[in-house]
């Protein structure tokens, strides 16, 4: 099935499935943050984020950037249907500072400027990822060094964005730092092993696990109305990845309470593989967190019973304030 008409079918699943909603009133007070309640993204009468929004939830968003916002027919799609966009590659390190101290804003400068336009939330996307990682990171030693760096870095991307987008810049601190070894496409070395060991990174090498802390403080200071992420593929199921990450999460919080504000799944999936997803859904909502989201949801080979099983998920899960599936058509997807 193509991605267009499993979206028209979620179009047509969320309308009819109003008794799955948990609806955020005086006497179930929604467990998210108070700006991302007061957030209305704008999207067309009967698209996916109003339908969404109508169920209690805050967004239905995708992934963009300049190369896909200039496809008109993706534009319209975008424009009509979803209510929050997501940076696909120009906020990421090796497109934002290649070079220490040497930033470069021009992709992701039009990518918020088009959202804000047309009234959309942002989730930023990403502070710290081992991968699409300059060459002058990976050769750090020093702690001293590594700190400085990831300090301005986030600070520098953070603080470009704060307050300009509904008051909260959704930010991704944290990508993919378990991980996912059973698709070949995603085999990379990250932060965490299956089991939820730390393994070796130039962060974790250099910081040990101290660079959580430090990359979201970092980003706390430059925009404290921000909404702090977690976020990472291959939690699926209430697996051991998942479980690592509740714990990293916990560990993190209970230190420095209020570090971290969310927790993401990306859910990159094959078909017939979504059933898993209110149990890791429920797993992270358990956390310390205030609330968790699903962040790069795709689905090869998908039918439309695979999406709306994953959408029954979040809608099922209090804290699930949205989805962001990745690519508005089979065309522009890293996965097929």
């Amino acid at each position: 099935m193509s991605r267009l008409l499993a979206l028209v079918s979620l179009v047509l699943f969320v309308t009819n499935c109003a008794a799955l909603a948990v609806l955020p009133d005086s006497t179930q007070p929604r467990e998210a943050t108070p700006v991302a309640r007061a957030i209305e993204p704008s999207a067309s009468a009967g698209g996916l984020q109003v339908k969404f929004r109508a169920k209690g939830k805050v967004y239905f968003g995708t992934c963009a950037d300049p190369n896909t916002l200039n496809i008109a027919s993706n534009s319209n799609i975008l424009k009509k249907d979803f209510g929050q966009l997501t940076p696909e590659n120009s906020m990421k390190w090796d497109a934002t500072e290649p070079s220490r101290g040497n930033f470069n804003f021009g992709n992701a400068d039009t990518l918020v400027n088009w959202a804000t336009s047309n009234g959309k939330l942002i989730r930023g996307h990403t502070l710290v990822w081992h991968s699409q990682l300059p060459g002058w990171v990976n050769s750090i030693n020093d702690r001293n060094t590594l700190t400085t760096v990831i300090q301005n870095h986030a600070q520098t991307v953070a603080g470009r964005y704060a307050g300009k987008i509904y008051g909260a810049f959704k930010l991704v601190v944290l990508s993919t730092i378990f991980t996912k070894t059973s698709d070949s496409t995603f085999n990379q070395p990250e932060i965490f092993n299956e089991d939820g060991s730390l393994r070796s990174s130039v962060f974790s090498r250099v910081l040990g696990e101290s660079f959580v802390t430090i990359a979201f403080q970092a980003a706390r200071k430059a925009d404290p109305a921000a909404v702090l992420y977690i976020n990472d593929y291959n939690l699926d199921s209430a697996n051991a990845k998942v479980r690592g990450l509740v714990s990293l999460v916990n560990r993190v919080n209970q230190a420095n309470p209020g570090t971290i504000d969310g927790a993401g799944t990306q859910m990159h999936l094959q078909a017939n593989g979504a059933g898993g997803a209110q149990a890791a859904l429920s797993a992270l909502a358990a956390a310390d967190v205030k609330e968790v989201a699903i962040t790069e949801l795709d689905i090869v080979n998908a039918s439309a019973n695979d999406y709306t099983t994953v959408v029954r998920a979040c809608l099922n899960t209090p804290k699930c304030v949205g989805i962001t599936v990745w690519g508005v058509s089979d065309a522009h997807t890293k996965m097929l």
